[in-house]
This record gives C-alpha cells, sequence and structure tokens, in this order.
C-alpha cells in the first residue's frame, strides 16, 4: 500500500508537470486569463479573495504539484497491482477536473463553473492539460511499477 502511495505520488507530480506546460501554453496563448491554481490560493491568503497577493505565484505552483501528488497517490492505491491504462488515466483525470471546475471550485466562489466560463478557452485548455495529466500518469504509474519489480496482474 505505501509503495502504491509513493509510486503514485510521484508519477502524480511528474505528470502535473506535463499538464503545467500545456496549462501555461494556453495562457501564453490568450487562452485563459491567468493560472487556476493561482486564482484558488489567492482566494484561500487572507484579504479580498480576487485581488493579487504576495507570494501567490509560488504558493500556486505548489499548492497544484501538491494536489496533482495527492491526486497521484489515490490513483496509485485505485488501480491495485493491475497496469493502468492511458484510457483509465484519462477518464480519471477527467473526473478530477470535471469534480473541481464543476464542482468544489465554482462552490467556494474562486472561478465560475467550466460549463459557464466567461472565458472560453479556459475549460477547453484545462480538459486538455487534464487529459494529458491522466495520460502522463498511467505511463508513469506503470513504468515505476515496472521498474520496481512489482508484478502486475497482466504480468503474473
Amino acid at each position: 500500500m505505501i509503495r502504491r502511495l509513493a509510486r503514485g505520488a510521484a508519477a502524480g507530480a511528474l505528470a502535473t508537470l506535463t499538464m503545467s506546460a500545456v496549462m501555461l501554453a494556453g495562457q501564453r496563448a490568450g487562452l485563459m486569463p491567468g493560472q487556476p491554481p493561482r486564482h484558488i490560493v489567492r482566494a484561500a491568503l487572507p484579504g479580498h479573495r480576487h485581488r493579487p497577493k504576495r507570494g501567490e505565484r509560488t504558493l500556486g505552483a505548489l499548492a497544484h504539484l501538491g494536489f496533482g501528488a495527492a491526486t497521484g497517490a489515490a490513483f496509485g492505491v485505485l488501480t491495485g497491482n493491475r497496469r493502468p491504462t492511458v484510457r483509465f488515466g484519462v477518464g480519471y483525470a477527467l473526473l478530477v477536473w470535471l469534480g473541481a471546475y464543476q464542482g468544489w471550485v465554482p462552490a467556494l466562489n474562486i472561478l465560475p463553473p467550466a460549463s459557464r466560463d466567461p472565458a472560453r478557452g479556459r475549460p477547453a485548455v484545462m480538459a486538455a492539460a487534464h487529459v494529458v495529466y491522466g495520460a502522463t500518469l498511467a505511463l508513469a504509474v506503470g513504468a515505476l511499477r515496472r521498474a520496481g519489480g512489482t508484478p502486475t496482474k497482466e504480468d503474473r
């Protein structure tokens, strides 16, 4: 169980980095104003929830990496000793996206729901970023299991 958590967390951190590249590209292309993790941290810090705050960029990046690692750890446990497929990883990541951007993020009044976001490009960029996260997560968990000598059900 501890190995599954650790491998999942490591894979989740790696997947968060690849996901972040998609998010940065989307922002630079003008498809979304700012990074959602920064908006989330901004709302959590003291002061006006929608005004920029000192340190939010660094804290946003750290929070995003931590959330990605935690979500990856859960994926590592969820997949057990099976080698996860990319399709399963992508589905998992899209469920995480829906839960966040249709669920708790708008419920906390941080960003509007993805279905009603006035920044029209943000939902598409974030969905694509989560697809990349899920694919990377599944591939990385599988690779870490093989590298660690953990046999999967498919190997037996």
